[in-house]
C-alpha cells in the first residue's frame, strides 16, 4: 500500500501543477492577444508561455497519465463506470492541452488571429472539466 499512496501523492501534485498551467496559460493568451507582434511585452509573453508549457504543463501531463493509470490498475478500478467518465474528462483536458500548445506556437510564429475574448471563454473549459473530475473521484457515483 505504501507504493500506492506514494504514487497517489505524486498524482495529486502533478494534477495541481498541470491545472495551474491549464488555468494560467489561456490567461496569458488573453493579454498576449492584445499586444502588437514583436513588441517587448509580446516577446515576454512568448517566453513565459513557452517555459510554462515545456517546464511545467507537459511534464505534469505525462506524470498525471502515468501515475493515474498506475493507480487505476493497482486499485482495480478499470471496471468502474466513474473511472471511465473520469478518463473521458481527462482526455478532453489533454486535447485542450494540445490545442493550447498549437495556440502557443501560433503566437510564437506571429500567426495568431484569435481575440482576447476567445481566450477568456476558453479559460473556462479546464475549470468545468476539473469540477467534473473532482466530483467523479470524490463521489464515485457509478
Amino acid at each position: 500500500m505504501s507504493a500506492y499512496l506514494s504514487v497517489k501523492a505524486l498524482h495529486i501534485l502533478a494534477v495541481i501543477s498541470w491545472m495551474a498551467g491549464m488555468l494560467y496559460l489561456p490567461r496569458l493568451f488573453v493579454y498576449h492577444a492584445g499586444r502588437p507582434r514583436g513588441a517587448e511585452p509580446a516577446r515576454t509573453f512568448e517566453t513565459m508561455e513557452r517555459r510554462l508549457m515545456r517546464a511545467i504543463m507537459t511534464p505534469a501531463l505525462v506524470v498525471v497519465w502515468l501515475s493515474g493509470l498506475f493507480l487505476a490498475w493497482s486499485g482495480g478500478f478499470f471496471g468502474a463506470g466513474w473511472l471511465h467518465a473520469k478518463f473521458a474528462l481527462v482526455a478532453a483536458m489533454s486535447a485542450i492541452h494540445v490545442f493550447l500548445e498549437r495556440e502557443r506556437r501560433a503566437f510564437a510564429a506571429g500567426t495568431n488571429a484569435r481575440s482576447p475574448r476567445f481566450y477568456r471563454i476558453l479559460n473556462e473549459a479546464p475549470t468545468l472539466l476539473m469540477v467534473g473530475v473532482v466530483f467523479l473521484v470524490a463521489l464515485k457515483p457509478f
